[in-house]
């Protein structure tokens, strides 16, 4: 299925779009920054210089990482460092998206809409559209890979998470490929790439990826295959890509939801040295080939035995075979700014998490029409592995409709492992609050369901046959089904207690100054 320019609307920037939710004037990542800049406490920068070898992964861990990651963390502002070891001029941004509250000022919706806004941007799709070179920023700065001086390595500040990682990694690089015999099928996708060489990367593909059945497809045929790798992009485009099948089948080009989540379409050009496209505001393009039939170890060059850290929170096993992308170009705007994440951060779960939600909510709502009313991918499962549910029993069948809403969540995203069920009159974003619901109304033997032997995610080191004799290979699970809500008969007898409803706000003017 592709996409076509249906449902077109084009959205002032500044202005409401039908669903009243106010656009804010983004169109690039510097944009997005500037906007981030008019809130207290979402941005900082610093001028002290640090490595990007471990060392800025480790401040930030401490300034606003949050998710997975070991504690002590915290979410905090969005930081770019303006001064990085080895490379004169070069700026490192982490963290754009790693808290809710700042996704929803960079989107437009409330905190608690997202998944709404999400899910409305992926029914009205707006197409990208694609502008000349003299209009495009992201190629005001052109490296070959054929001058003599030229090596990825010194070119880009590329960070390692970890003293363990395989080495420098572009963590959020999305890439832009299509059909080796038809361009006009196009998908852009979030994956791992390790810097290997002065002009090659290693890809790393989880399965069911689209770009690499298109890759598998050109290697069938001998041929290389031509992608752009996108980095420092208006917040929109990469939680836009984040969507996954069946929400965005093959064929469907995921820039068509960031084009709906701003009312305009994402502007591409024609890259300068393959036959692909890129993002015309994008901070940084690296042009390449995949090239069939090569593979190499995604630690060669260190030996550790470890990647990365990921989104569960464990620093993942290095690939022994990974596909090569060789590097024909990097094209930059003029002072560019490297855009990167930490692996099991808080920025993941809003990348991942946001458009689960908007995926579960819109298939739940298709076929269980007001029963559930939110959906959270909760920071706990990197906004993959856990969902949390709130529904409105309105007669007795809805005991079943509600477990009937957790296996279509189950369905609907692949990688979910568990979902926890709640009422209306829990707070689905209160991990303490869903807690107490699962204290108070939930019965271990009667209220939770096992769908045993499932495709789950390979980088949960729990969904192996060491973990679990019973399944043949990684990625294979139990699922669980956790029904934390009242039965409908005994809802009278399960009322909490009601308080008078008081503005506190004169009472205590200082901690409620952001609601103004």
């Amino acid at each position: 299925m592709k996409s076509k320019p249906t449902d077109f609307h084009v959205v002032e920037p500044g202005q409401p779009n039908p669903q009243g939710w106010t656009i804010p004037p983004i169109n690039d990542l510097r944009s997005a920054i500037d906007y981030l800049k008019t809130f207290p406490g979402e941005y900082i920068e610093t001028d002290r210089e640090v490595d990007p070898k471990a060392q800025l992964a480790g401040v930030y861990r401490h300034i606003g990482a949050g998710g997975t990651v070991m504690r002590p963390t915290r979410i905090g502002p969005a930081m770019t460092f303006n001064a990085l070891k080895g490379y004169p001029g070069s700026r490192v941004l982490v963290g754009l998206m790693a808290s809710r509250r700042r996704v929803s000022r960079l989107l437009g919706a409330p905190e608690r809409e997202l998944a709404l806004q999400m899910g409305e941007a992926r029914k009205n799709v707006t197409p990208p559209v694609t502008v000349a070179a003299k209009d495009a920023p992201c190629q005001e700065v052109v490296h070959r890979a054929e001058d003599p001086d030229f090596d990825l390595r010194k070119l880009l500040p590329a960070p390692t998470n970890t003293p363990d990682d395989a080495g420098p990694f572009f963590c959020l690089g999305l890439v832009l490929g299509s059909d080796p015999d038809d361009r006009d099928n196009v998908d852009v996708t979030i994956h791992r790439l390790c810097v290997q060489g002065g002009d090659e990367l290693s890809i790393f593909f989880a399965p069911g990826r689209h770009i690499d059945a298109f890759r598998k497809k050109a290697e069938k045929e001998g041929k290389p295959l031509a992608v752009s790798i996108n980095m420092g992009l208006d917040p929109a485009i990469p939680i836009g890509a984040c969507f996954e099948a069946p929400t965005t089948p093959f064929g469907f080009d995921e820039l068509c939801v960031a084009g709906g989540l701003r009312g305009r379409p994402v502007e591409l050009v024609e890259c300068v040295t393959v036959a692909q496209k890129a993002i015309a505001r994008a901070e940084i393009v690296i042009e390449g080939e995949i090239l069939p039939d090569v593979r190499v170890a995604e630690d060669q060059n260190t030996g550790t035995g470890w990647a990365m850290p990921e989104f569960p929170g464990y620093v993942g096993p290095a690939n022994p075979k990974l596909p090569v992308i060789k590097v024909r170009a990097v094209t930059t705007r003029k002072d560019p700014i490297l855009q990167t994440l930490v692996g099991p951060g808080e920025e993941h779960v809003s990348l991942a998490g946001i458009p689960t939600e908007a995926s579960i909510y819109n298939a739940c709502a298709d076929a269980l029409p007001g029963l559930v009313r939110n959906v959270y991918a909760h920071s706990a499962g990197g906004g993959k592995f856990l969902a949390v549910l709130q529904v409105a029993k309105t007669k007795a069948a809805d005991d079943g409709n509600t477990r009937q809403a957790a296996l279509i969540a189950l369905a609907v995203y692949r990688e979910l492992k568990n979902v926890i069920l709640v009422d209306e009159d829990v707070d689905l974003f209160d991990t303490n609050d869903v807690l107490w619901a699962m204290q108070t109304r939930f019965s271990g033997d009667l209220d939770t369901t096992f769908v045993p032997g499932v495709a789950g995610h390979v980088l949960d080191p729990s969904q192996t046959p060491e973990y679990d004799p019973r399944v043949a290979t990684k990625g294979t699970t139990t699922k669980t089904i956790f029904d934390c809500t009242v039965p409908f008969k005994l809802k009278e007898h399960f009322v909490r207690a009601q308080f008078e409803d008081v503005d506190p706000r004169p009472y205590a003017p200082e901690l409620f100054e952001e609601d103004r």
